[in-house]
């Protein structure tokens, strides 16, 4: 019953910004870490940003100065900005909600195509 939906991917050309969203529901979101992954084809998923707070935020090298991510604890939705994107960029993102608690929870959506072309 738990969801997790992405929405704001798209094809954009290199040099150009989106925002994703990830609105989440039947968890209490504060409590958990909200994370960007993404996976390019005939790669691994990997780690993009993930936020506990605005205080306690984490960013992949690759888009530091770039990326920027967020939530919104009262609309149960998390962001991702993208800007300056590069064709490398190209991948799904998903998004994922962490809780470690008395048994760890980990939640995914479903992933939201971004593609990077001119």
């Amino acid at each position: 019953q738990v969801q997790l939906v992405e929405s704001g991917g798209g094809l954009v050309q290199p040099g150009g910004s989106l925002r994703l969203s990830c609105r989440a529901s039947r968890i209490i979101f504060s409590s958990y870490t909200m994370g960007w992954y993404r996976q390019a084809p005939g790669k691994q998923r990997e780690l993009v940003a993930k936020i506990t707070s605005p205080e306690n935020t984490y960013y992949a090298d690759s888009v530091k100065g770039r990326f920027a991510i967020s939530r919104d604890n009262a609309k149960n939705t998390a962001y991702l900005q993208m800007n300056s994107l590069k064709p490398e960029d190209t991948a799904v993102y998903y998004c994922n909600a962490y809780f470690g608690g008395v048994f760890d929870q980990d939640y995914w959506g479903r992933g939201a195509q971004v593609t990077v072309s001119s």
